[in-house]
C-alpha cells in the first residue's frame, strides 16, 4: 500500500501537490518551435495515433458567437490526451476578421493545460502560435502520407495567403518537400503580394507564380492548400480536380459537395469534421449519408486504409484540441527545462481546505 490514509496519491503514488500556475508567452512559445519543423510533426503523428487508439478525449468545439458581430467568434476546444504527454486543457481562440482592417491578425488564443491528477491548471500559453503551428503539421504529414501512393507533387498551389498559408509553407519545407513551381491566388491584393515576399526571402526552390483565379491555380497543381476565410463552398467544379491532386482543404469550406463526392475523402475525426457546415457536412446533407468518407489520417498511417491514386484525394481536417495539447505540453517542457518558466507566486491563493 503506498500514500498516506485520507491523502489521494497519483498514479504513481505520491501524494496529490499543486504545481505552481506558470504564463508562457508568444516569444517564449516561438523560440521553442522555431525551426523544429520535423520533431513537431512527429509529435502531431504521435498524438493522431494516441486518439486513433483511443488514448484522448476531444469533445464537440464549442462555439460563441454574437448576433450583433455575425462574422466574429470565438471557439472552445476541450481535449484529454493520454499517453506519455498526460495532460488535459482547453484551447480558447478567437477570430475575428475586421481585425485584418485594422492590422491585427484575424486569430487570438491563449491554451490552458491542466494537470490530471489534481485537475489544478499549471500553464496559460500565447496559442496562436501554437494552433497554426499545429494545424501546419497536421497539414505537412498528411501532404505527406496522402501522396505516397502516387507520383509526388512537384508543383504546390495556396489559396488563400494568409498566416495560416505561410505556416504550412514553412512546415512542408522544414520537412523536405521542396517544388518546381509554387502557385499564389488570393482575392486580396497585398496578401498575395505579401505572402510572395515572403516566399522569396524564405528561399523558397523553384519559380513563383500568381494566379487570377482559383481554376487557374487547381489546375496547375498537383498539391493545392486552401486556406481561405471562405464562410461557404466558392470552388464547385470536379473538372479542375482532373489531374488528380493531393488537396489539403484546411479552411474546410472552399468545396462544393459536387467536389467532395468526386473525391477520395480522408479527415482527422469523422465526427468532428461532419458538423457546423464544412464541406463535407454539406456533402452528408445532399446524400443523407457518409459513404463518400474513405477514413481518417489515423486510418491512413496504421494501414487499415489506402488511398487510391487514380481520383483526387481531400483532405479536410476540422482541428483537434487533442493536437493543441501535444505542442503545448512540449512547449511548456522545453520552456520549464530551460528554467525560464514565469511562475505566478501565490495563484492558488487557498490549497487547505479548512483554512
Amino acid at each position: 500500500m503506498t500514500g498516506v490514509p485520507g491523502v489521494p496519491t497519483s498514479a504513481t503514488g505520491e501524494p496529490h501537490t499543486v504545481r505552481p500556475f506558470a504564463v508562457i508567452s508568444g516569444a517564449q512559445v516561438q523560440r521553442v518551435l522555431e525551426g523544429r519543423e520535423k520533431q513537431v510533426v512527429e509529435l502531431t503523428e504521435a498524438a493522431y495515433r494516441l486518439h486513433g487508439a483511443g488514448d484522448s478525449v476531444n469533445p464537440p468545439s464549442y462555439f460563441l458567437r454574437f448576433p450583433d458581430r455575425p462574422t466574429s467568434r470565438i471557439i472552445a476546444l476541450p481535449a484529454s490526451l493520454g499517453g506519455h504527454v498526460r495532460v488535459d486543457g482547453v484551447k480558447w481562440i478567437s477570430s475575428f476578421p475586421e481585425n485584418v482592417r485594422a492590422g491585427l491578425p484575424r486569430a487570438s488564443a491563449v491554451l490552458i493545460l491542466n494537470d490530471q491528477d489534481t485537475g489544478y491548471p499549471f500553464a496559460c500559453l500565447e496559442s496562436s502560435v501554437i494552433s497554426a503551428t499545429r494545424t501546419a503539421a497536421s497539414a505537412a504529414l498528411a501532404a505527406d502520407r496522402l501522396s505516397r501512393d502516387r507520383p509526388r507533387p512537384t508543383r504546390v498551389g495556396f489559396c488563400g495567403t494568409g498566416l495560416i498559408a505561410r505556416y504550412i509553407h514553412t512546415f512542408l519545407a522544414g520537412n523536405g518537400w521542396s517544388f518546381e513551381e509554387t502557385g499564389v491566388y488570393d482575392l486580396a491584393a497585398d496578401s498575395t503580394a505579401g505572402f510572395r515576399r515572403y516566399l522569396e526571402q524564405s528561399g523558397a526552390t523553384g519559380r513563383i507564380t500568381v494566379h487570377h483565379s482559383a481554376e487557374e491555380l487547381i489546375r496547375g497543381s498537383d498539391l493545392v492548400v486552401f486556406a481561405t476565410v471562405a464562410g461557404e463552398p466558392h470552388v464547385g467544379d470536379p473538372t479542375w480536380f482532373s489531374h488528380h491532386p493531393v488537396v489539403l482543404h484546411v479552411s474546410l469550406r472552399d468545396l462544393a459537395p459536387e467536389v467532395i463526392l468526386a473525391s477520395t475523402n480522408i479527415v482527422d475525426d469523422v465526427e468532428h469534421c461532419l458538423k457546423a457546415d464544412t464541406s463535407p457536412h454539406l456533402a452528408e446533407q445532399l446524400t443523407g449519408n457518409r459513404d463518400f468518407l474513405h477514413g481518417t489520417l489515423d486510418d491512413v498511417m496504421t494501414g487499415r486504409v489506402t488511398v487510391p491514386a487514380g481520383r483526387p484525394v481531400v483532405f479536410s481536417p476540422f482541428g483537434l484540441g487533442v493536437l493543441d495539447l501535444a505542442v503545448g505540453k512540449y512547449v511548456y517542457d522545453e520552456v520549464a527545462r530551460s528554467g525560464e518558466l514565469h511562475v505566478i507566486d501565490d495563484f492558488f491563493h487557498e490549497l487547505r481546505r479548512y483554512g
